[in-house]
């Protein structure tokens, strides 16, 4: 496999406003070099692999049985453009508060790309997380920490992990000293059973510690799987100084230094631990089955769902939510405070509901067929707080409405209380965009702003909902072959100290074998300003 530059993307101007005092003579001029002529038989380019300088590093690549070979050396930290929420320390779940930068002026900072994939051919990208200076990312069944501010391939990484076998679970949330879990199979052969935790330094590439968990037979059934496809799906959170996985059978919570285990609980036989949100909280979430035998087994009808809020010190539970009868679909947007989001359709989430410290109902927020839109993550993870559309924060819950198809395409985003469930600011896109939230920066919710004509730059700006004014963060535009990174349900996008990432959840190569395509993997925007930070 081959690489080689994409053709440049252009820093875009920022439009005058009172909020973007950025100069219209400002140049533009390419973030990364123009494309390199071939410079060999082989039909390969060379290039130059930095933004600022040449990486030394000689590069390596090869495909394995179970994803891609890389090498690299270790990464370093440079100053902190965003602050930690107030009391946070570094066994906490990170949240931080982006600053305004000091130039709204957007570039490209980073880029990791391919351009030879073949018909066919297929990469599972689980999982990306941003340091200062380390991108990180789930390729198959290597972790891979890229240096920001550069123009990667494979080969140019600053660390490498390979696991014993491919990921098979991982969470979102970063500690304050940069780490995070992930769960991946004992071997890369078919059938393998994802029974495996491991616990990462992201600046480093450092596995802190891992461990096996146990597995259970999926759904009601008793006895063991034979293989990980009958497997229950585990999943992974992060919690104050706690690693919990939820395997089926239980949950086993493991000490973030010392990977010790802090505690465990077991599933009885009618419900089992299926997912876990973290975060500032822990809620459990419990899948159980009906005992009518006129009632299929694999049936929604058969299926109820519990919540239960529980210490991660001691794994004491603080008091259990039992979801309606008819809920299809249960995740959990916010574990504190409290937000689930269910499905009592056939078709998406259809409420919000928020509890208060003692589960009980505060609030239940009605999407109203469609009008207002919540997603949260589906795929072969179990991810059940990762739901990219919804910010909870400032006392308040953030959706976007559906889109509007008028004359101009437009939409909104509104706020509804989480005590009484009322809305209450609400934030237009205007005509020819459309807002997107991405996440709380303190009392602020971080959104997109995507151009619907592809001509007027996108935007990451900051909705204040106490003084109902939109503050723009940074002006970009994208080149079309990284278009579709902005899609929320196949995309992951983070932003972290003052850089705004899109990274691609699975790689594909091309429908059309003879035609050599550019695959963006991960795409990094930032000020301007940053240069030479």
């Amino acid at each position: 496999m081959s690489f080689g530059p994409p053709p440049s993307m252009q820093s875009p101007q920022s439009p005058q406003s009172p909020q973007s005092p950025q100069s219209p003579q400002s140049p533009q001029s390419p973030s990364y070099p123009p494309p390199a002529p071939p410079a060999d038989t082989g039909g390969r380019r060379r290039r130059r692999r930095t933004l600022w300088g040449l990486l030394a590093v000689v590069l390596v690549l090869a495909l394995g049985a179970g994803g891609w070979l890389l090498r690299g050396g270790p990464g370093t930290k440079n100053p902190d453009t965003s602050t930690a929420a107030g009391g946070q320390g570094r066994l906490d779940v990170r949240e931080t508060v982006e600053k305004p930068p000091a130039s709204t002026t957007g570039e490209m900072g980073f880029r990791f790309s391919v351009d030879d994939m073949s018909p066919g051919e297929h990469y599972e990208m689980p999982g990306m997380w941003a340091t200062d200076k380390i991108l990180a990312k789930g390729i198959n069944k290597t972790l891979v920490g890229l240096r920001i501010g550069t123009d990667a391939a494979v080969g140019d990484e600053r660390w490498r992990l390979p696991l014993d076998g491919p990921i098979c679970g991982y969470t979102r949330h970063v500690t304050g000293d940069d780490r995070t879990a992930v769960l991946y199979r004992a071997n890369d052969r078919g059938g393998a059973y994802c029974n495996h935790v491991a616990f990462v330094d992201l600046d480093d590439g450092r596995e802190v510690w891992s461990h096996d968990f146990p597995y259970s037979r999926i759904g009601d059934l008793k006895g063991l799987p034979t293989d990980g496809d009958g497997q229950d799906t585990p999943s992974v959170t992060l919690t104050h100084g706690t690693v919990v996985v939820t395997w089926g059978g239980g949950t086993l919570a493991y000490d973030m230094d010392e990977g010790t285990t802090r505690w465990s609980t077991t599933s009885d036989g009618a419900c089992q631990d299926m997912g876990a949100a973290g975060g500032a909280g822990l809620l459990i979430r419990q899948e159980c089955w009906s005992s009518d035998k006129d009632l299929p087994a694999d049936s929604w009808e058969a299926i109820t769902f519990k919540v239960r809020r529980v210490d991660p010190d001691t794994g004491r539970a603080l008091w259990t939510y039992s979801a309606a009868k008819g809920v299809r679909e249960l995740e959990v947007p916010s574990a504190d405070p409290a937000v689930l989001a269910v499905s009592a359709g056939e078709t998406g989430i259809t409420e919000l509901i928020s509890l208060d410290d003692k589960g009980k109902d505060r609030a239940t927020i009605r999407l109203e067929n469609g009008t207002y839109v919540g997603e949260c993550a589906s795929s072969d993870y179990l991810v059940v707080d990762d739901c990219p559309t919804i910010a909870v924060g400032a006392g308040q819950v953030f959706l976007r409405s559906k889109d509007q198809s008028e004359e101009q395409v437009s939409n909104w985003i509104i706020g509804f209380d989480l005590e009484t469930g009322k809305t209450t600011k609400k934030f237009d896109s205007g005509p020819g965009s459309l807002l997107h939230p991405v996440r709380m920066s303190g009392d602020r919710l971080l959104a997109l702003r995507l151009s619907d004509d592809h001509i007027s730059p996108n935007a990451l700006v900051a909705l204040d909902p106490e003084e109902g004014r939109e503050i723009p963060y940074l002006y970009f535009s994208l080149p079309s072959e990284a278009e579709t990174l902005t899609l929320t349900d196949s995309n992951d996008i983070v932003v972290r100290n003052g850089r705004l990432f899109f990274g691609t959840k699975a790689a594909d190569g091309p429908a059309d074998g003879r035609t050599k395509q550019w695959i963006y993997l991960v795409l990094g925007i930032q000020s301007n300003a940053a240069k030479g930070s």
